[in-house]
């Protein structure tokens, strides 16, 4: 989603590399050099810029096995792939290898504009790269490797009539569960702001042995960003809130695998939140991923909607409990 208050007309551009220059962050929490939050202990990030225009807007994030090089759409209809380097002691220094790549479309365009290509939810799915888009409210499948050339190969099936998606709160959540949960590998996505008739945001098992829908409860003026799956089945939810009242903020809720099943209201615990007091933005992607030593590590990224008043942030955590 864009928060239109902040935002700037978005760059286009036929993509290439581009020079990032980091800035590291160490503290989490502004002015405290407390480490520990809750389940979460934080590890450091980065905030970034670059003089390509196209560098910005980064709506989900994913990483491979190595935990180093990773995968990215800009809600500009781009990839961004790289790889993140560390310092001695692992934490984020900067990033490295950035491509940034038009997306293609099922017969191969690119198209400039955010109304077909507003990309905005990423999964890795074996031999395949799902990306969910809003207003032109889609789940759209390809090769990996070769996303990054290559047009959309399929188009997953949304149980949802289009009508009843709001045009810039469709599905920004797409996840899929480890093959040892309950879902056995099944894909799930949630929607921002799209809601049913209780006013819980709509979500949806695609496929695997629990396919169907199911929502997500909504409370707190918080909207459903991104979302990755831990090791046991858990899901990770990251919500954001903007609003001229409270502000900007962010949390993390967990929720467990018994609650992701077809006709549930997923709900879960809030295990990490933050707002202007944090080193937080327009905090819209999130990760997890299994790191060398059995720990598992949460990756979290900003959309900076190419606004001067905004910061492009990667903070990474560790999941102590």
């Amino acid at each position: 989603m864009v928060l239109g208050l902040l935002t700037c007309a978005p760059p286009s551009g036929a993509g290439g590399p581009t020079v990032v220059k980091s800035s590291v962050i160490s503290d989490f929490k502004i002015g405290s050099d407390e480490k520990r939050f809750g389940p979460f202990e934080f590890l450091g990030g980065l905030e970034m810029v670059s003089a390509d225009r196209l560098f910005g807007s980064l709506s989900s994030i994913r990483f491979r096995s190595d935990e180093t090089h990773f995968i990215g759409v800009l809600d500009t209809g781009h990839w961004m792939t790289g790889r993140a380097e560390r310092d001695a002691q692992g934490r984020l220094a900067a990033l490295a290898d950035i491509e940034i790549t038009p997306m293609r479309n099922r017969v191969g365009q690119i198209v400039e504009g955010k109304g077909y290509m507003d990309a905005e939810g990423l999964a890795l799915h074996g031999d395949h790269v799902l990306a969910s888009f809003e207003q032109d409210h889609r789940v759209d499948v390809y090769p990996d490797p070769g996303f990054e050339t290559s047009r959309a190969v399929d188009t997953v099936p949304i149980p949802f009539p289009r009508k009843s998606l709001r045009a810039n709160r469709g599905f920004e959540t797409v996840a899929v569960a480890p093959a040892a949960s309950p879902l056995k590998g099944g894909t799930l996505i949630v929607a921002e702001r799209s809601l049913d008739a209780d006013g819980n945001a709509d979500a949806a098992i695609l496929d695997g042995p629990l396919k169907g829908r199911l929502a997500l409860a909504r409370f707190g003026d918080f909207d459903a960003t991104d979302g990755a799956f831990l090791p046991d089945g858990d899901l990770l939810i990251l919500e954001r809130r903007f609003n001229m009242a409270e502000g900007i903020g962010m949390r993390i809720r967990r929720i467990k695998s018994s609650e992701i099943r077809p006709g549930a209201v997923m709900n879960g615990e809030v295990v990490l939140q933050g707002d202007f007091g944090y080193q937080i933005d327009n905090m819209e992607g999130l990760d997890a991923f299994k790191a060398a030593d059995g720990t598992t590590h949460v990756v979290i990224v900003s959309d900076d909607n190419h606004s001067i008043l905004q910061r492009n942030l990667m903070l990474e955590f560790r999941l102590v409990d």
